[in-house]
């Protein structure tokens, strides 16, 4: 029995050991010791059998449990695996996506610089261009300035030249067409040089040179007659004629009215017409005024007696004369709104 005891102490010592921890040292377990040391061997065996398949029930569900734990770890670790290569691709692909992002923004950024350099490069020939052109244009204007100016003085001297060889011409206005058929315009002359100044019909210096009318053909819709031209040998008898009929101021022939002026070119003429409004002024204000030979203007102002040859010369004059600026205000800016509106219509010509 001793034996026994001491063999159920050693198989107590392992039973302790090989216990759970929460079964161990308890009163109930030290009383279940007691009895396990008075039972008989086949007892002891089944109770040793009974707590060994109880301890390998318990070590199969705790290896079950952490083959559990560890298939579930195994499970998650597969899955955070799987994830991590997701998002390590994911991560590649946008690295890919923001990589081509960048060399088609780079590409994008080098065309719109080349872009942009080609527009500075095209907008500097542009520049360049329209330099020339403005420079082109300015010679143009200059070079059409210098031909009209050219036309202008080409046109004085033809109308100088064309008043030199009508210098010495009179020009009768009113005539009626057909009259001439009995004694011819030089005798009709002579008719109203007898009719309105019998002293210069007997001057026999006064020599008809050559008489016409102008335009030469005769147009039948005119109402008006054609104008007479008498060519006399000298300029001293036309002024002499043309200062009597000017004395007179009522010149007829056979008791109808005509006129008696002298013959001008067309631009005179025109420049002519254009002293009417302001010697019409200037009469009103008793200046005397007179259009001399060509075309020039004549008027007293306090006093004396001016000339001047063109309007711009009278504009100049008046700007610093305020009594005279006063009286011309009006006629010169009508004027020059004319010349303006004139100009105009030559431009969009």
């Amino acid at each position: 029995m001793p034996s026994n005891k001491h063999r159920n102490r050693g198989n107590k010592i392992n039973d302790d050991t090989m216990m759970p921890p929460n079964k161990q040292n308890t009163p109930s377990q030290d009383y279940e010791d007691d009895e396990i040391e008075e039972m008989q061997d086949t007892d002891f065996k089944k109770f040793m059998i009974r707590t060994f398949r109880s301890f390998q029930k318990q070590i199969l569900e705790l290896q079950k449990s952490l083959m559990d734990k560890i298939e579930n770890l195994s499970r998650e670790n597969e899955i955070l695996r799987k994830s991590q290569n997701e998002t390590q691709k994911l991560v590649e692909q946008e690295s890919v996506i923001v990589k081509r992002n960048q060399n088609e923004m780079k590409s994008s950024i080098d065309q719109k610089t080349n872009t942009l350099e080609s527009l500075k490069n095209r907008m500097g020939e542009a520049e360049e261009r329209i330099s020339d052109l403005e420079d082109r244009a300015q010679e143009n204007i200059q070079s059409n300035q210098r031909k009209e100016d050219e036309i202008r003085n080409l046109k004085n001297i033809v109308g100088n030249l064309q008043d030199t060889i009508k210098k010495t011409n009179i020009r009768v206005l009113g005539v009626p067409e057909g009259m001439e058929r009995e004694k011819g315009l030089e005798g009709l002359f002579s008719e109203i040089l007898a009719e309105n100044f019998p002293g210069l019909e007997k001057d026999r210096d006064i020599l008809v040179q050559e008489a016409h009318r102008t335009p030469n053909k005769h147009d039948q819709k005119r109402s008006s007659p054609r104008h007479v031209v008498i060519k006399l040998t000298t300029v001293k008898h036309k002024e002499k004629i043309l200062k009597c009929a000017r004395e007179k101021r009522q010149i007829t022939l056979r008791g109808s009215p005509i006129r008696l002026t002298a013959d001008f070119s067309s631009e005179t003429l025109q420049a002519r017409r254009e002293w009417r409004d302001i010697a019409q002024v200037l009469r009103e204000k008793n200046c005397q005024p007179r259009i001399l030979y060509p075309a020039k203007l004549s008027f007293v102002n306090e006093g004396e007696i001016k000339i001047f040859h063109s309007k711009q010369k009278l504009k100049d004059f008046v700007a610093t004369h305020p009594a005279l600026q006063k009286i011309l205000k009006d006629v010169l800016h009508s004027e020059t709104q004319k010349h303006g509106h004139q100009y105009e219509r030559r431009e969009r010509k």
